[in-house]
């Protein structure tokens, strides 16, 4: 269970400041690069969001620092968006009998997200050696070939991987 925890009225206040000075200006900047109003909305409450759980009091450039948290959040969902389609892509492939259940979809899909946001916390190179391993399916000697690192670097990526794996499923 995730503590909650408290904020300050300062911070309060100056959430709401910037949010009335400036969510009309977020929304429309968003609704211009998505074309989409909902998926705007969404983003420009996720970015107030992550603001008012942030420690920031001080917004001297509020346009700019929107538009660096807002960029983040909209870089995460676009990944998202990009996932769930070729998720999507790849089912329409499967007979109907093997489909999984819309439940089942929900399911793979948040799974599928925690997995690429878990990958995404990965060095380079340890992510690309559990990729190798996992989704190509190639040997350690052979990745270590590939990446001209020793069989125990390979070794080595390949517990970090896992130990992150393993942390996913607490």
């Amino acid at each position: 269970m995730s503590e909650v925890l408290p904020v300050s009225g300062n911070h309060v206040r100056s959430v709401e400041q910037l949010y009335s000075g400036h969510h009309g200006w977020l929304y429309a900047k968003l609704r211009r690069r998505l074309g989409n109003a909902m998926d705007a909305a969404d983003l420009a409450q996720d970015t107030f969001a992550r603001i008012l759980a942030s420690k920031v009091d001080v917004f001297e450039e509020p346009r700019a620092y929107l538009s660096c948290v807002a960029g983040g959040i909209l870089a995460n969902w676009c990944k998202r968006k990009s996932l769930e389609r070729a998720y999507l892509a790849a089912i329409v492939q499967l007979p109907a009998p093997e489909a999984p259940s819309p439940e089942n979809r929900l399911i793979i899909l948040e799974t599928l997200h925690e997995i690429d946001a878990m990958l995404d916390t990965l060095p380079p190179l340890v992510r690309r050696t559990f990729l190798l391993s996992q989704l190509s399916g190639m040997k350690y000697q052979a990745i270590a070939d590939q990446l001209d690192v020793s069989l125990i670097t390979v070794k080595r990526y390949m517990k970090q991987a896992f130990l992150q794996c393993l942390q996913l499923l607490d």
